[in-house]
């Protein structure tokens, strides 16, 4: 590939940005053509015509090539603009909402120092979602998906906005964190089944499964760096400011939702004369008929109840089980979101057009072993290790859940279906966060793993070594 060309294809998938520290005077150089720039003195000039001397040669544009190559084929749907802008905006707001996840765990148990009124704040933030996702998913098959984005990201940052207010004053006690992430619940119920309709507007179906993948990525980064800003915050300026931040943090994600400007808008016309209770019963009874919808949905709200229990066990583990402190406990939580991370990355590389269905089987199944593993370990290394295998598997399950709902259901009732899926996947939650917290406070955090952990395995064992399952509904997908 010539080097002209090549260096003006570098642009779509934001190689350029590498070299942006090379604008001179407020004007962006063009890399690729005959620059001039006016103003410079010749030693200036003489060092910026050797610069791009360099960046034109054949070395730096075959490792660009390879740099391409390699995005292209692993990454691929970072080649649509409107995606990128909501890739990147993403990043430091999921770092926020991270920061916020770990904050508001450790303040409700030092306030508390009760698991159970913490799986009670769980359970609260996921009440929401559980009650309110179907009429949500008629919302969303209504009306724009980047209007309600832009309007829960607003509606995020003033509930971290309020419980910052709080805790700064010294005035928070624990049932303003209940309300509040209740609060947050209703706006996640909304948020969660338009951010998943959206990625195929932005992407396409065929690389949707790349998107999911690279959303995960994003998502589990932010795992990892958040607590373990979180962490530092806690101990260095005080805990309040882990919600201030968390506030700031959202206008990077509202401001890309303004700059992207879809073309292929995906809306359902027939729904705005009917009733929302009347698209709700269609769109239950749409999944209801199509086997793959189904059962896929039955084994996510299986695995969501068992396994979906972080926010609730880790925190009384890391206090009671490993006597860890403020950082100790960060360090679990980023041990979790690099497994995750690995998890999404290899998604994302493997994963194809077409996901796997027997994913589903061998990532819940592993995900009960490393839980009853866990339940043994007594240090903070053999726990970490645990955990974050605990976040490669779990990524795996829910990201190929994901993509086989969303691949398998027609544009009218995408948003519908992602409703169900944010019941079952996040509305669920509140259930297995209740009674992991119970168990934990009569049992210790130990036992909880260990019991979550049999029970998943052998129940996944059972499910998918069946007839019934294993052949005529895996082969469907």
């Amino acid at each position: 590939m010539k080097s002209g060309k090549l260096c003006a294809e570098q642009d779509q998938i934001g190689v350029r940005s590498k070299i942006a520290h090379l604008r001179y005077a407020g004007r962006s150089l063009e890399l690729c053509g005959n620059t001039k720039p006016r103003g410079m003195t010749v030693e200036n000039r003489t060092r910026l015509t050797a610069l791009l001397a360099v960046i034109n040669s054949k070395g730096m544009c075959f490792m660009f090539e390879k740099i391409e190559s390699f995005v292209y084929k692993n990454f691929h749907s970072l080649y649509h603009r409107n995606y990128r802008y909501f890739f990147f905006g993403q990043v430091i707001s999921l770092i926020g909402t991270w920061i916020q996840v770990m904050a508001q765990a450790w303040l409700v148990y030092t306030i508390t120092n009760s698991p159970l009124k913490l799986g009670i704040v769980s359970a609260m933030q996921f009440l929401p979602t559980m009650i309110f996702s179907l009429f949500a998913g008629v919302i969303v098959d209504k009306l724009s998906k980047k209007k309600i984005l832009i309007f829960t990201q607003i509606m995020a940052m003033l509930q971290a906005f309020v419980l910052f207010a709080l805790v700064y004053m010294g005035v928070v006690v624990y049932w303003h964190v209940v309300l509040l992430a209740f609060i947050l619940g209703c706006t996640n119920s909304l948020d969660m089944p338009a951010r998943q309709a959206y990625v195929i507007e932005l992407v396409g179906r065929k690389d949707l499964v790349n998107a999911v993948g690279l959303n995960s990525a994003i998502f589990n980064t932010a795992r990892i760096v958040g607590p373990a800003i979180a962490g530092i915050l806690m101990t260095g300026i005080g805990i309040e400011w882990c919600f201030f931040i968390n506030g700031i943090s959202f206008i990077s994600v509202i401001a890309s939702l303004f700059m992207i400007q879809t073309t292929h808008v995906i809306e359902n016309k027939k729904l705005k004369a009917s009733s929302i209770l009347s698209e709700i019963v269609d769109g239950l009874n749409y999944i209801y008929k199509n086997p793959v919808l189904f059962k896929t949905s039955l084994i996510i709200l299986f695995v969501t109840i068992v396994s979906f229990n972080y926010n609730v066990l880790i925190p009384v583990f890391a206090k009671t089980v490993l006597g860890l402190k403020e950082k100790g406990f960060g360090i679990l939580l980023s041990s979790l979101g690099v497994g995750s991370l690995i998890g999404a990355v290899s998604v994302s590389i493997l994963g194809g057009s077409n996901p796997k269905p027997r994913t589903l089987m061998f990532s819940s199944f592993f995900l009960g072993l490393c839980f009853v593993v866990l339940g043994f370990t007594r240090n903070i290394y053999s726990s970490s290790l645990f955990i974050a295998l605990c976040g490669i598997f779990n990524l795996w399950f829910f990201t190929v859940a994901n993509s086989v709902l969303q691949l398998n259901s027609s544009d009218e009732y995408r948003g519908r279906v992602m409703g169900v899926y944010t019941v079952v996947f996040a509305g669920a939650s509140p259930i297995g966060n209740f009674i992991s917290g119970y168990i934990a406070e009569e049992a210790g955090a130990p036992i909880t793993f260990t019991a979550i952990g049999i029970i998943m395995s052998i129940s996944m064992f059972v499910l998918f070594t069946s007839i019934k399952l294993s052949n005529k509904y895996l082969q469907r997908i």
